[in-house]
């Protein structure tokens, strides 16, 4: 038996990411750019923010280190 994944269209799983990050007090436009970057962890970023951490930082704390962006 395989395992079932569910598969969310990309721009509903952006949505939701971004979503997120303006709920845990990113501004819009820093949440969106997170969001579509799939290489960045949603649980380490909103982790970051909840031990105090501003958003801004968690961004540079959590970016991958080459420069490549991850579409989700």
């Amino acid at each position: 038996m395989t395992p079932h994944r569910l598969r969310i269209p990309d721009d509903d799983l952006v949505a939701w990411r971004g979503a997120r990050l303006r709920a845990a007090g990113f501004d819009a436009a820093l949440a969106d750019a997170a969001a579509r970057d799939c290489a960045m962890d949603l649980h380490a970023l909103l982790d970051l923010v909840d031990r105090g951490c501003q958003p801004r930082l968690a961004v540079r704390i959590v970016a991958p280190l080459d420069a490549e962006r991850r579409a989700c």
